[in-house]
């Protein structure tokens, strides 16, 4: 593609699926996921606290019916939960997040031939009091918009393609669908 054409996100996006950059990063997260310790923590008290485990009968019960019943009482909380965690790994200006904004951009400046980095990253630039002032109307800007686009999802059917890749990735970060049940791994 030329300098001249129009990259859209799908550009970028099927460049980043065609070269296994999403593959990649989806396996860092689900690493990262795997060792955060407070996620780990928060997921067994919830299932040591669980109806399911504390209601009497429950170890008459096969190991498929109370795991059938675990998820049903949990999967929602705990998916929320990791959900959250996985925002904030995406969006860490530091880490991941970081490294997730400049494969983008660099796919970006290769496909359209711009030389990057196209913005200068935040932790590269010291805001002048004036600047801080435009940052702010931006921010009020942005936050207008999310207030507009929430407004809008309830007049229309339609959903977004950044809300159905989202949905998307929930199930592929998982590695299960709402459909059929993940089987129990045993922890010896």
């Amino acid at each position: 593609m030329g300098s001249s054409s129009v990259i859209t996100p799908e550009d970028v996006l099927e460049s980043l699926m065609n070269d296994g950059t999403i593959d990649a990063l989806r396996l860092k997260i689900i690493n990262q996921l795997k060792a955060n310790e407070e996620l780990k923590n928060t997921t067994i008290k919830m299932a040591a606290q669980s109806k399911v485990l504390n209601t009497s009968g429950a170890e008459k019960q096969t190991k498929r019916e109370l795991f059938d019943a675990l998820r049903q009482e949990l999967e929602t909380p705990v998916l929320e939960r990791a959900s959250k965690a996985v925002w904030e790994l995406i969006l860490d200006s530091n880490g991941l997040g970081k490294e997730i904004s400049e494969t983008v951009e660099r796919v970006f400046c290769k496909l359209s031939g711009r030389e990057p980095p196209l913005f200068p990253h935040s932790n590269d630039i010291v805001l002048q009091p004036e600047k801080a002032v435009g940052n702010e109307k931006r921010k009020g800007k942005e936050k207008e918009y999310e207030i507009e686009r929430e407004n809008s999802k309830s007049k229309s059917k339609k959903r977004s393609f950044n809300d159905m890749n989202a949905e998307g990735n929930a199930t592929d970060i998982t590695g299960t669908s709402g459909d059929t049940p993940a089987a129990p791994h045993d922890a010896n």
